[in-house]
């Protein structure tokens, strides 16, 4: 594995800079923290964003196709409106009663099948990850955890821990046990469900023999740090089986599927035909806003609650709440997840259009609005496709459109618009992949 932690970055020396950029990256470097990474080889530099478009201090507009955290566009107005209303009238916590949290609460597991009908608040995805992993601990009395072969699931301590993406510096807990995916592996779609289960299994018994226990498979069930392996739908309902048999808690991270991603399920572990005991919500949940939640069983919930105490000062706080049910009432009101649906299926006849034309591109996988491509063809040497994915990514900044990287081989190109992505932005994206695969010689 790579311990070049962001590849799509800006290296010193590596591209000419403005005067401005090159003197604001050189105070950026005097005072924050060596682990900060700008994106892109010539770094953007943004002061403005409306819906799809994001706009440098030169008024030059550049189309997102990469950020899926303001999943209602940049800078919605609704959305703004609820936030400052509420900020103009009280920022509280969950100590104080507020009906505001009680509604929302309700709207939202609302939105989940009916097993899982308690939520709690967090502020970032990752604490959701953090909380949730307590959860399956002190529930299920075991300790070990069972993740992708690439996965990534934040950046506290304990789920640093649990994410292979972060690369050989970071270690691993001793009480993880990774897990290959059918897709990279090769296996037919045929053969996905019976491998998956059985490399499952097998983490299960060497938990179980070191005396370590199974506290839960934790997923995300769109596999987008790992390359977008979303096919067949299904092919992990024997490895969820096999966890629950062992006594263990399934975790669906749902912080980059869910909120109508996928277009035909609010939820991306829906597309499975699962329901976890534990589901980890952050990013569009307030469209930028930093608010996320643990939603779960009844059961497990009340267990940990029985003997822990969670809250603090800003999960579930009132700006927070309302900024999210502004978010949920737009989401549901303007059909978002249809839209995303039938982006994606114009996003994706397009680009097979282009494949047949460009071995460059090597193969296309979706669900809804998030889009893995393979880039450079089979035989090619892995990291010249990387290279070459890395060149159309950039390619693409320097014509005005955004996405990046993903993958265990940083060769898969990482596209996730925001869900109010429209007919004419799709054909912008396909005009721009196809000139820099054009310039490419793909």
């Amino acid at each position: 594995m790579s311990t070049d932690l962001m590849p799509n970055r800006y290296r010193p020396g590596e591209s000419d800079l403005p005067a401005r950029e090159a003197e604001l990256i050189a105070r950026r470097d005097a005072v924050l923290g060596a682990s900060y990474r700008l994106q892109y080889r010539r770094p953007v530099h943004f002061v403005r964003g409306e819906g799809m478009w994001l706009y440098d201090p030169d008024g030059e507009a550049y189309l997102d196709f990469y950020n899926n955290v303001p999943s209602l566009g940049h800078c919605h107005p609704e959305v703004n409106a609820a936030m400052a209303e509420q900020a103009a009238r009280i920022s509280a916590n969950t100590r104080y009663l507020e009906p505001r949290l009680v509604d929302y609460a309700e709207r939202l597991v609302d939105t989940f099948p009916d097993e899982l009908d308690r939520v709690v608040f967090t502020c970032t995805g990752s604490e959701s990850n953090d909380l949730a992993l307590r959860i399956a601990r002190l529930v299920s009395g075991g300790e070990g955890v069972i993740v992708s072969s690439h996965a990534y699931h934040g950046t506290s301590a304990a789920v640093a821990a649990v994410s292979p993406n972060l690369g050989d510096a970071v270690r691993l807990s001793p009480f993880v046990r990774m897990v290959s995916l059918p897709g990279p592996a090769g296996i037919p779609e045929t053969q996905a469900a019976d491998f998956f289960e059985a490399q499952v299994r097998s983490a299960i018994a060497d938990l179980t023999r070191r005396g370590i226990g199974v506290a839960a498979l934790l997923i995300d069930s769109i596999f987008s740090s790992d390359g977008v392996w979303v096919d067949p739908p299904g092919f992990i309902a024997g490895g969820v089986a096999a966890v629950w048999d062992a006594g263990g808690l399934v975790i669906a991270d749902e912080v980059q599927p869910g909120f109508g991603r996928t277009g035909a399920h609010m939820w991306g572990f829906e597309r499975h035909g699962i329901v976890p005991d534990l589901v980890t919500l952050g990013k569009p949940m307030g469209n930028g806003f930093p608010i996320g939640a643990v939603v779960g069983r009844k059961a497990p919930m009340e267990r940990f609650g029985a003997t822990a105490r969670y809250s603090n000062t800003f999960a579930g706080n009132t700006v927070g709440i309302a900024t999210a049910d502004a978010v949920l009432t737009i989401l549901q009101r303007d059909q978002i997840p249809q839209n995303a649906l039938a982006m994606s299926e114009q996003l994706r006849v397009g680009l097979e259009e282009l494949a047949r034309k460009h071995d460059g591109i090597r193969a296309i996988r979706n669900a809804g609005l998030f889009f893995g491509i393979d880039i450079g063809p089979a035989e090619m040497p892995t990291l010249d496709r990387r290279a070459m994915a890395l060149d159309l990514v950039n390619a693409m900044r320097d014509d005005g459109v955004l996405i990046s990287t993903t993958g265990a081989n940083e060769d898969t190109l990482k596209v996730r618009p925001p869900l109010i992505c429209q007919s004419g932005d799709v054909d912008l994206f396909l005009v721009a992949i196809r000139r820099a695969l054009n310039r490419a010689g793909g």
